[in-house]
């Protein structure tokens, strides 16, 4: 699977994003994104400049944001309280806005995922190289089982546009306010399930970036979308362990052992539920 998608180029006011490929639209969902977003919640990510094409490929110039990414340590009560509220702005852009831009399902969304997933469950792997292939297995066949239930999943919901991508590296504080970086993957989406991503996404729970109860209470969730969320969550922490995986770029990115880490971790989701 294909991990790095673009590279980027800094001045003091910009950043040049250059896409490796023009194949699976990335430029135009960023482009997209960022021009929805800085017409109905100017601010909350970088203000888009120009598009260019250089060698042959896709180029998005954006505004350079003040501040410093996030995901070294927990977030503090105020970056939690200021990301939940930059969550919530982009969650309320209207949704026929965002179907009459041409914006289209997130990439990854809830209505594709699940197959691809269970695809990807379902082949063969050679975990040899895992320190626990036994505990690995049972993950992963702890997962495919749970996904052939019918009942495992909410129906697909797609009622706001989200970033897809909430590595915690694409969180820029500048001290006061949490803003937005990298709308490449992103896309209409149900926030229940956008927020289970980012819970869940390895650079920011191995680390315990995230607390799962305060974010969803700073993102005013309400109940039901809370129960939405938790229901998604095996999903995307399948996700990651199928990342985690000998033959995946995250198995080589991760120290020794992430991987069994979270095959318990997905086993024990599933065993909540």
């Amino acid at each position: 699977m294909q991990t790095q998608t673009h590279d980027l180029s800094f001045t003091d006011t910009e950043v040049r994003k250059r896409f490796l490929s023009w194949a699976d639209g990335e430029a135009d969902r960023e482009w997209g994104c960022l021009s929805l977003i800085w017409e109905h919640a100017p601010g909350l990510a970088p203000r888009p400049l120009r598009r260019e094409t250089l060698s042959g490929h896709p180029v998005i110039v954006m505004e350079r944001l003040p501040g410093d990414p996030l995901g070294h340590e927990p977030l503090t009560a105020q970056q939690t309280e200021s990301l939940g509220r930059a969550l919530r702005r982009l969650y309320s852009i209207p949704v026929e806005r965002i179907i009459d831009a041409g914006i289209s399902e997130r990439r990854y969304g809830p209505s594709t995922l699940p197959h691809a997933l269970t695809g990807w469950l379902s082949e063969t792997h050679d975990l040899s190289r895992c320190q626990d292939p036994a505990l690995v297995a049972d993950g992963v066949e702890a997962a495919r089982e749970w996904l052939t239930r019918p009942d495992a999943l909410p129906a697909p919901r797609l009622v706001g546009l989200g970033i897809a991508d909430l590595n915690p590296a694409n969180i820029v504080w500048d001290g006061q306010s949490c803003r937005l970086v990298d709308f490449e993957d992103g896309g209409l989406t149900d926030p229940a399930y956008d927020l289970a991503d980012h819970l869940e996404h390895i650079a920011g729970r191995i680390t315990g970036v995230f607390d799962p109860d305060a974010l969803s209470a700073a993102v005013d969730l309400s109940e039901e979308e809370r129960d939405r969320m938790r229901a998604y969550r095996p999903l995307w922490a399948a996700f990651w362990l199928v990342m985690l995986l000998p033959e995946n770029g995250g198995f080589r990115r991760n120290p020794p052992g992430t991987t069994e880490v979270q095959a318990s971790h997905v086993k024990g989701l599933i065993a909540a539920m």
